[in-house]
């Protein structure tokens, strides 16, 4: 929500990996941000786990009234870029477009993708990750809520399991 009824959003570009950096240091100044964020799927060392992500890496939103607040200084901003502009002004975001991402934030402010894979029932898949990683299969469909069902071929037999779909890639 904007802070202000002449306030529009504004979308600032970080430094690698300084979003919440850069929000933190232009809420200190009084700005009102948005970095909208999703869960993550991360794997290292045989392992996968779930961290909360930018939405859109580099990217934060601000609300700004260009007529009343001091809108050059976020671009001396710690974290900040630049404040993606046209010429000399600032670019204005529609406010519908913060307003659907907030539409689909989850109780823990996370915004929640749609995790339908885009296969089709019988497409050939690989498991990129997990016990079954590098196994071959036929994609059945979705299985639950966010879980997919494949035909994987082992020790001789179809075995039908249970995934994540981010763990499938098409063959």
């Amino acid at each position: 929500m904007l802070s202000d009824p002449s306030s529009r959003w504004y979308v600032v570009q970080t430094h690698p990996n300084a979003e919440a950096k850069a929000a933190r240091h232009l809420s200190r100044q009084d700005f009102v941000t948005y970095l909208p964020r999703y869960l993550k799927k991360r794997r290292h060392a045989r392992r996968v786990d779930e961290v909360a992500a930018p939405l859109f890496p580099r990217y934060l939103f601000v609300s700004i009234d260009v007529a009343t607040q001091r809108w050059l200084s976020i671009r001396s901003t710690f974290g900040v870029t630049r404040l993606v502009c046209h010429g000399d002004r600032p670019a204005a975001v529609q406010d519908e477009v913060v307003e659907a991402l907030r539409r689909r934030e989850d109780e823990t402010g996370l915004v929640k993708l749609d995790r339908r894979p885009q296969f089709t029932p019988g497409d050939e898949v690989s498991v990129l990750y997990g016990p079954f990683q590098d196994c071959y299969g036929l994609y059945e469909g979705m299985s639950g809520k966010e879980r997919v069902a494949v035909l994987l071929e082992l020790l001789g037999r179809k075995v039908r399991v249970r995934l994540d779909p981010e763990f499938l890639v098409a063959v």
